[in-house]
């Protein structure tokens, strides 16, 4: 078991630096989530419409993230995005906001 870990973790530090760099939002929205943002797929606000934002906005910025990490109605936990770290989801979430004032 340890030698498997070893062998990951070594594995890991060969990985070219750009493989491991966070993604910003922007990348986020436009590989993972725009599926359903940009369309308005069952019920998600559509990134660009202050109106479907507002309300979900006006609940803060940690209750979004709440709702995206845990999943509410028909979107799942994380939206899908098994890959994404805490912060690569939060800068998801900031970038739709911006982008739907």
């Amino acid at each position: 078991m340890k030698k498997a870990l070893i062998g990951a973790a070594f594995a890991a530090m060969l990985l070219p630096a750009a493989a491991m760099a966070e993604r910003d939002g922007a990348t986020v929205y436009n590989t993972k989530c725009a599926a359903c943002h940009a369309s308005g797929v069952a019920g998600a606000p559509m990134v660009g419409k202050a109106d479907e934002w507002a309300p979900r906005v006006a609940q803060g910025e940690e209750m979004l993230y709440k709702h995206a990490d845990e999943g509410l109605n028909a979107m799942p936990p994380r939206g899908m995005c098994m890959d994404c770290t805490d912060s690569e989801l939060k800068s998801a979430i900031s970038f739709m906001v911006e982008n739907s004032k």
